[in-house]
């Protein structure tokens, strides 16, 4: 078995560090519903599709 040296070689994936967090998001706020499913709308509204996609639109932002 191989073990990592110590001394700040860890690599992060953004990407990847991303996709957790919105999925941890995700968690919380089915979690916290009341009901069984989140809907979609509830969906988009925790991942701020809204926000991202009038980011699309306004390119000078």
């Amino acid at each position: 078995m191989r073990v990592a040296p110590v001394g700040g070689t860890a690599v992060q994936d953004h990407v990847a560090l991303a996709e957790i967090e919105l999925c941890g998001d995700l968690i919380i706020a089915a979690s916290a519903a009341d009901e069984d499913r989140l809907s979609m709308e509830s969906i988009d509204e925790v991942l701020k599709v809204a926000e991202e996609r009038s980011r699309e639109v306004e390119p000078g932002r």
